[in-house]
């Protein structure tokens, strides 16, 4: 892939969530991809994170720009970066990392839900059985 201003911007960012240990992946957009879907989604101390990387005077599209606002809407995080901004996503990934919002890798399912654990508990032999023959089927 050519070294366009664009990739050394998506570099930059892949740099930085390197550093911060953040999980992160470039999502496919063909195929049963979403369009518009910003270039880099990251997991950062189990804050969303979603960044879309332009560079020069590129501005997202307006489909980009839907995507971003509702990746806000539902609690996420999401920002454009670019050149001129990238010590401010560095600042802000790194905030992240050292703001707890996830549970402990130790925490289970079951607490953090307790209301299904208890209802698989009360579940008898045979409704386990039927519900792992559905799960199978999926």
């Amino acid at each position: 892939m050519a070294n366009t201003p664009e990739k050394q911007v998506k570099t930059k960012v892949v740099g930085i969530l390197k550093n911060e240990g953040a999980y992160y992946f470039f999502p496919a957009t063909h195929g049963y991809g979403r369009n518009g879907v910003p270039d880099i989604v990251a997991c950062v101390n189990g804050h969303f994170l979603a960044i879309e990387c332009k560079a020069g005077r590129n501005k997202p599209t307006a489909l980009q720009a839907r995507e971003i606002e509702d990746i806000r809407k539902a609690g996420g995080t999401a920002l454009v970066a670019n050149e001129k901004n990238w010590e401010q996503v560095r600042d802000l990934v790194h905030l992240l990392k050292t703001t707890t919002i996830a549970q402990p890798a130790d925490v289970t399912d079951a607490d953090r839900f307790p209301n299904i654990a208890d209802a698989i508990a009360s579940m008898s032999d045979e409704e386990r059985r039927k519900a792992d023959e559905e799960w199978e089927k999926l």
